[in-house]
This record gives structure tokens, C-alpha cells and sequence, in this order.
């Protein structure tokens, strides 16, 4: 997890609890992600600068300098070989994570940018702005291939559904919304929240999205039927971040009140191994999209008269959480050597 305390924390979740303090960055840290291997760490900070780490108790990071003004996002490649950044600059880069030095940068925002994510494959990047564009990038000409654009707001976040063949965003004008990137077609548009969307996350099957708003609420919507499945309570005031599991069988969210909740899904029914066997399939670099990739069916507006379920930790789990665990300050040490 990252904070604007300026630190990140790597939380050991099983028996003893323990939680890593890393610092580094000298002012609020705005993104954080593992490699695919979880090797290496990747953060952004307000202080204009990515950093790669090595999770471990010895501390070795190294600093990638090149924007200037706050990194909004990162985030690593498939094969993890390479990090984009997004930046108030205007720009994204794109990093090697190996030689820790910069590869190229994408210049076509004409403001902040807000988020910036590989495609499963990396082909392809998908960036957002508060110029109210959503672009798609080619990585092997690093040129803007496509671009979609939303008169009402500006997108707070980006990411692709598990086979790479759809985009969904996150609105600040309270909605989400899910692209084909082959079509340039508007497949659905949820409009479930009362507050800005901050952050949304795929299940590893893509039949589900769950987002997280300033309106205090995380929702799960079920993008096969067409609906808001659950709404869920528990942060006091707005979440900016949700992530499913690799296997989807749980999901994190942070909040404002600088709390981090772990949840459990209820898709029991999946195999989630299944799951990761089928979409891995669908997304592997020498495979073409797989047309039944496409859901949803229409381009219909979903609005708040769809009934969900209603969850709040404070009612339905009594007395489950986790006390505080010990927390362990990492100190800084050399540079990552390659």
C-alpha cells in the first residue's frame, strides 16, 4: 500500500502478522504495483519521481528521474521487463525496469495525467487525462492509435479487461464506462455512484467490475447481466483504490480514512485456477482476441433504479479486524544492482 504519509507499506497478511515500512519518497506517494513476479515494486510520488524497489528488509531502491511535476501512476508490463508512468507533465514513460533508465516518452495529453496501463499482451497502452481523453497507444510505433473522449467529465483511471479487447474508465462525473478498443464502441455505461469514481478493477474472469468512489461506497457490477450486484459500506469517507487478487477470490480497498480493508469475494462457484488457465489463453501474445470477449451485449445507459445487495462490514462481520500488526521500518540502503 501506498499513503500521502510518504511511505509504503508491505503487509504480511498470514500467521504473525507484520507490516514493512519503506521510505524514500519525500512526498505523497500516489501509485504502487508489483512486478508479475512480485520481484520488484514500482511507486509514484507528488515528488516527480518513480521509484523500483526490491521488497525485502535490506531496502534497496533506485530512483527514475525524468518528469516534472507529480507521477500520478505506474504501472509494469506483462512480462515485467518494463513500467509506464503518467504524470501532471503532461507525459507518460515508459521505463526499463532491467537497466533503470528510460525508454521513450508519449507526448499528446494537453493536461494532467491521470493513469496510464498495459495491455495483458503489452501491445498496447491505455492512458487518461483531465483533457477528457482516453488514448490508445501503440508501444512498438509509440504513436496514438485511437482516442475517445467524454464531453461530460474527464477519466480518473484506466484499465483493460482480462483478454485486452476492452477498456473500462472511471469518471469524475459519477460513471464507468466500458469501450471495445476494436469497434471504438461504447459497450456500457454505469452510472451507480453519486461522487466520482476513483479506481475500478477486473475480476480475473471479466465478468466482473468493482469500483471505488469519493461517495464512500465500493460497488461490484456483474457486466454479463447488466447490473449493479452489490453495493458495499465500510470506508468512512471517499475510497480511492480497490484491486481484486490475482485469483479474484479477494479485494483490497483504501480509503481516506487510512484504512485498508481485505475483503472476501463470494464467487466461490469459480475455479479460480480455471479461470487464470482460460484467460491466459485468450491473452497470450500469439493468440488473437476471442470474439466472445465482447460482453456486454448493448450500449444502454445503467443508472442508480438498478436494486443491489447491500453489505456493511459493521453489521454483518462483527469483530474481524485484524489488530495492528508489529510494523518494521526499512531503512534505505544501495541502489538496485541489475
Amino acid at each position: 500500500t501506498c499513503s500521502v504519509d510518504r511511505f509504503l507499506i508491505l503487509w504480511k497478511l498470514k500467521t504473525q502478522c507484520r507490516a514493512y515500512r519503506f521510505a524514500g519518497h519525500v512526498e505523497a506517494v500516489t501509485s504502487v504495483e508489483f512486478s508479475p513476479d512480485g520481484q520488484v515494486l514500482a511507486s509514484a510520488s507528488h515528488d516527480h519521481t518513480v521509484r523500483l524497489w526490491i521488497p525485502c528488509i535490506h531496502g534497496e531502491s533506485s530512483v527514475l528521474k525524468g518528469h516534472t511535476a507529480s507521477v500520478r501512476s505506474v504501472n509494469f508490463s506483462h512480462d515485467g521487463h518494463s513500467v509506464v508512468s503518467a504524470s501532471n507533465d503532461k507525459l507518460i514513460k515508459i521505463w526499463s525496469v532491467y537497466y533503470q533508465r528510460l525508454l521513450f516518452t508519449l507526448f499528446r495529453h494537453t493536461g494532467w495525467v491521470r493513469c496510464a496501463k498495459f495491455s495483458p499482451d503489452g501491445r498496447i497502452i491505455a492512458s487518461c487525462g483531465e483533457d477528457k481523453s482516453v488514448n490508445i497507444w501503440d508501444t512498438r510505433n509509440k504513436i496514438c492509435v485511437n482516442s475517445f473522449s467524454d464531453d461530460e467529465g474527464f477519466a480518473t483511471f484506466v484499465d483493460f479487461n482480462p483478454s485486452g479487447t476492452c477498456i473500462a474508465s472511471a469518471g469524475s462525473n459519477n460513471t464507468v464506462k466500458l469501450w471495445d478498443i476494436r469497434t471504438n464502441k461504447l459497450l456500457q455505461n454505469f452510472k451507480v455512484h453519486r461522487a466520482g469514481v476513483n479506481c475500478i478493477s477486473f475480476h480475473p474472469s471479466g465478468n466482473y467490475l468493482i469500483t471505488a468512489s469519493t461517495d464512500g461506497t465500493l460497488k461490484i457490477l456483474d457486466l454479463l447481466g447488466e447490473r449493479l450486484i452489490y453495493t458495499l459500506h465500510g470506508h468512512k469517507g471517499p475510497v480511492l483504490c480497490v484491486a481484486f487478487s490475482k485469483g479474484g477470490e479477494k479485494f483490497a480497498s483504501g480509503g481516506k480514512d487510512a484504512q485498508v480493508l481485505l475483503w472476501k469475494t463470494n464467487f466461490d462457484a469459480l475455479d479460480y485456477e480455471e479461470v487464470i488457465k482460460h484467460n491466459f489463453r485468450r491473452t497470450h501474445i500469439d493468440d488473437p482476441p476471442h470474439l466472445l470477449d465482447i460482453y456486454p451485449r448493448s450500449s444502454h445507459f445503467h443508472g442508480e433504479k438498478l436494486k443491489s445487495v447491500l453489505v456493511n462490514p459493521t453489521f454483518d462481520v462483527p469483530d474481524k479486524q485484524t489488530p495492528d500488526p508489529a510494523v518494521i521500518d526499512i531503512r534505505l540502503s544501495s541502489a538496485i544492482s541489475t
